[in-house]
């Protein structure tokens, strides 16, 4: 008679495979078929969400591929399903709040989704880096891809080619041309314009002066586009925006002009860096905000509550952004038509706008 008195146990077939004194084999999906109870096909079907499995036998494989600590291969699955589960993501290069804090709202809501994601920066969004883009992603065999805060001559790009896979833009839902492959999802930057002048306006300030970031820009663009028609409904006249960098260096240079050449009494800013810069020119040179001039941003970037004076601004929700874009994604691969998608912006009100 055989007697087993150590035999192991199903959560136990990986390690009892291996000969003494070698490496552990990693658990296969053969192994978690036996500890489930079930066949290799069934084990299959549930990796990939195939709906003929009954819950209660997903529940079982979905146990074992956890006990046994089970890891899908990638490779060998993409062959059955023809899907990488990979995503491109093209992104401006460099230390910008919003396209940053877009890629990692992105990145995660895309990593809770089952998604690997593929990541380039570029530092000019022109034809021939879009194009080398594209195609370096279209080698790896991503599922699609998503572009954000795309130029006007990025979307020219991706409107004249025919891609095999979607595509989703993280930029205001103007830059989309009626093209099929196309989608976007943004946060109502045009919404997010008005709440701000807005919100001067209702200070008493009859000119709002804008400081804009570069007209290429989509997401710039829609912020003059909410600001004119906000001072418009008002029946105050828009002077004309001024139009500069992203950086906190633009919103100094433009400070010390303005200290030079004569105050606004109100300036909205399309970014908190901007705001930063022009905060600082205004300090050295002693104009009080908001008693002098007040000062609202957009984007309400971290630390934009410990400016001097804490910064009135715009608030993105870029972690619900990131998911807008998966979903939107999710539909386009599953041959729905997800359509443009807008997420609301918040005022946040502190200190450089409203006078004590």
């Amino acid at each position: 008679m055989n007697e087993h008195p150590d035999d192991d146990g199903p959560a136990d077939l990986a390690a009892a495979s291996a000969r003494p004194g070698s490496t552990p084999r990693p658990p296969s999906m053969s192994d978690v078929a036996m500890h489930a109870g079930v066949s290799h096909q069934t084990v299959s079907r549930v990796l990939n969400d195939h709906p003929s499995v009954a819950p209660s036998t997903r529940e079982r494989v979905v146990e074992a591929i956890a006990a046994l600590g089970y890891r899908p291969n990638r490779a060998a699955r993409s062959l059955v399903t023809r899907r990488t589960d990979t995503l491109g993501v093209v992104t401006p290069t460099g230390a910008l709040y919003g396209p940053t804090s877009t890629l990692i709202g992105f990145e995660e809501a895309a990593r809770d989704a089952g998604f690997v994601v593929s990541v380039a920066t570029v530092r000019r969004f022109d034809g021939p880096t879009m194009r080398a883009a594209l195609e370096h992603f279209l080698l790896q065999g991503v599922d699609a891809f998503a572009i954000i805060a795309p130029t006007v001559a990025a979307v020219e790009v991706l409107a004249s080619v025919e891609l095999p896979v979607p595509v989703v833009l993280l930029s205001s839902a103007s830059a989309v041309p009626d093209v099929p492959h196309l989608h976007a999802v943004a946060v109502d930057q045009q919404h997010g314009a008005r709440l701000a002048t807005r919100h001067l306006i209702a200070q008493g300030h009859r000119t709002v002066l804008h400081v804009a970031g570069p007209q290429d820009w989509f997401d710039a663009r829609d912020r003059v586009a909410g600001w004119r028609g906000e001072c418009v409904a008002a029946g105050l006249v828009a002077p004309d925006p001024v139009v500069v960098g992203w950086d906190a260096s633009d919103g100094y240079e433009l400070g010390r002009r303005l200290v030079r050449d004569g105050l606004p009494p109100a300036v909205f800013c399309a970014n908190d860096q901007l705001a930063l810069g022009l905060l600082h020119a205004f300090w050295e040179a002693g104009v009080r905000v908001p008693d002098d001039v007040a000062v609202v941003g957009f984007d309400d970037e971290v630390g934009s509550a410990h400016y001097t004076p804490p910064l009135t601004t715009v608030r993105q929700d870029f972690a619900g952004l990131g998911r807008l874009a998966i979903g939107s994604l999710t539909a386009a691969l599953a041959g729905e038509v997800p359509g443009r998608r807008l997420l609301p912006a918040e005022l946040v009100v502190r200190r450089s706008s409203v006078r004590a």
